[in-house]
Formats: structure tokens, C-alpha cells, sequence
């Protein structure tokens, strides 16, 4: 069996004005001040879904992020289940 690199891993998902709008960039840019691993990436029903890796604090500093997300978008919900660490080690854009 693996061991965990990583505290804590959540998957989300982002409903909301949150596609056209940058939020991929700008989640990638705050996952990468926050020292968070893992990816994000826009979803076929107008989503945005993303897997955050780390320590407690900046994983939850990244959903918190998400709740509001970038100054165009317009979160409605942020859904947050609790993850398997996958080894992420570092942060991307995914399509």
C-alpha cells in the first residue's frame, strides 16, 4: 500500500458563472501561492471540477478560494468530498 504524501486531498466541483471567466487560471494561480498540488478543469455541464492536494491549511484555503474564485465569476455552490492522495506534485490545467 501507497503512503499518503499529502494531509488532506478533496475533490470539488464549481457551479456557477465560473467557465469564460478565468477561473482556471486564477485557481492554478492561488493553488501554486498556496502550495496546493493537483488540477482543475472545466466540465461538459458548465462546471469546473477540480482535485486539491496538501496540508489542511492550504487545502482549505483553496476551497474557501473557491467559493468566491476570480473578480468575473459568479459562484453559486462549491461542492467538497473527501479524496484519495494521488501523489499529485504539482498544480495544472487539465482539458
Amino acid at each position: 500500500m501507497r503512503k499518503a504524501v499529502h494531509e488532506k486531498a478533496v475533490d470539488v466541483t464549481v457551479t456557477g458563472r465560473v467557465q469564460g471567466v478565468s477561473f482556471r487560471f486564477y485557481a492554478e494561480r492561488e493553488a501554486r501561492r498556496l502550495g496546493v498540488a493537483g488540477w482543475v478543469r472545466n466540465e461538459p455541464d458548465g462546471s469546473v471540477g477540480g482535485h486539491f492536494e496538501g496540508d489542511v491549511e492550504a487545502v482549505d484555503a483553496m476551497v474557501a478560494w473557491c467559493r468566491t474564485g476570480p473578480p468575473a465569476a459568479r459562484v453559486e455552490q462549491v461542492r467538497v468530498r473527501d479524496s484519495e492522495d494521488g501523489g499529485e506534485r504539482s498544480f495544472g490545467v487539465r482539458f
